[in-house]
């Protein structure tokens, strides 16, 4: 399971450096996620203990979102400022998300049958 873990921390450390020499706008994080997904596809399955490790990760997945809690409530004068700025930005993005999965949805029913 630990060998997991390394694996999942180093993919991302690979995302990290690809990002900072390619400077392309696109997080580490993000990168190595794709790198995980394209080994996992070539290796045709997910392993027992990587499955382990991984849902060790998400138990714990809440106190993640600690300091980005902390950043909103430290700069609440700049979001106050902006607020239906974010406002209209997030019932955007939630729409059209809804709209993509109802359409991307209708594609794979059409497709599958």
């Amino acid at each position: 399971m630990l060998i997991f873990f390394f694996v999942i921390c180093f993919l991302q450390l690979i995302g990290e450096a690809i990002v900072y020499m390619t400077e392309i706008p696109i997080p580490g994080p993000v990168i190595g996620m794709i790198l995980l997904l394209v080994s996992l596809i070539i290796k045709k399955g997910v392993p027992e203990s990587f499955n382990t490790a991984a849902n060790g990760l998400l138990r714990y997945l809440a106190l993640l979102f600690v300091p980005a809690g902390v950043g909103v409530t430290l700069h609440f004068h700049l979001i106050s400022k902006e607020w239906f700025a974010i406002s209209a930005s997030v019932v955007f993005a939630t729409l059209l998300t809804i709209v993509f999965s109802a359409l991307l949805m209708k594609f794979m029913v059409k497709s599958d049958g």
